[in-house]
């Protein structure tokens, strides 16, 4: 399928913008082989005033999140309101539909029979809940369908961890910062330049 002219020049345009923003950004990789080695060593990098960027890791490290410093997320929070939002769009919808819009005396129950609404009640919570949870989490972690993901080691997906540490965010000089990686454990220490 051809995108006509006008589209493709401005998602051309569009990606250039977005290669164009990450570009001179320049970072040193500590590459660790052990994901005990990994946390001693964030924990001596951070302690020797360095700012990470982030940790790259073919699996997921137990506790490596709480050594990094990061806060409790506040998923669960958007979670409950979306589930609220969802508990509150159908039990108006019903009410709306079962009460004033065509009111209907089935059985002998009630206009307003509130057991009977507790199936499609639960259902729109969950649902709204879900949708509401996969699109907050795109937008917090930033993943866009037309953004490049920045690789900066292939082997962060096979069997290494990478530190990546920005240079611009950091007060100490390249060399100092990696003799402190050198010092923290790393089987290697490289720079990474994305241009």
């Amino acid at each position: 399928m051809q995108l006509p002219p006008m589209r493709l020049y401005i998602h051309h345009q569009l990606k250039l913008k977005i290669i164009n923003m990450e570009s001179g950004k320049k970072y040193i990789l500590g590459i660790y082989d052990d994901e005990d080695v990994l946390k001693d060593g964030v924990k001596k990098v951070r302690d020797a005033g360095v700012q990470i960027d982030e940790v790259y890791s073919p699996f997921p490290v137990h506790g490596l999140e709480d050594v990094l410093g990061y806060k409790r997320t506040r998923l669960p929070i958007a979670a409950f309101l979306f589930g609220l939002t969802g508990t509150s769009l159908a039990l108006i919808m019903q009410i709306g539909m079962m009460t004033y819009d065509w009111p209907m005396i089935i059985g002998g129950k009630d206009f307003l029979p509130m057991p009977a609404f507790i199936p499609v009640t639960f259902e729109m919570t969950v649902l709204i809940a879900a949708f509401g949870m996969v699109f907050t989490f795109l937008v917090i972690s930033d993943l866009k369908p037309w953004a490049s993901p920045k690789i900066y080691d292939l082997r962060s997906t096979d069997d290494r961890h990478i530190m990546a540490i920005d240079i611009a965010r950091n007060k100490l000089s390249p060399e100092k910062i990696k003799s402190i990686l050198a010092d923290a454990g790393t089987t290697e220490v490289n720079e990474k330049s994305f241009d």
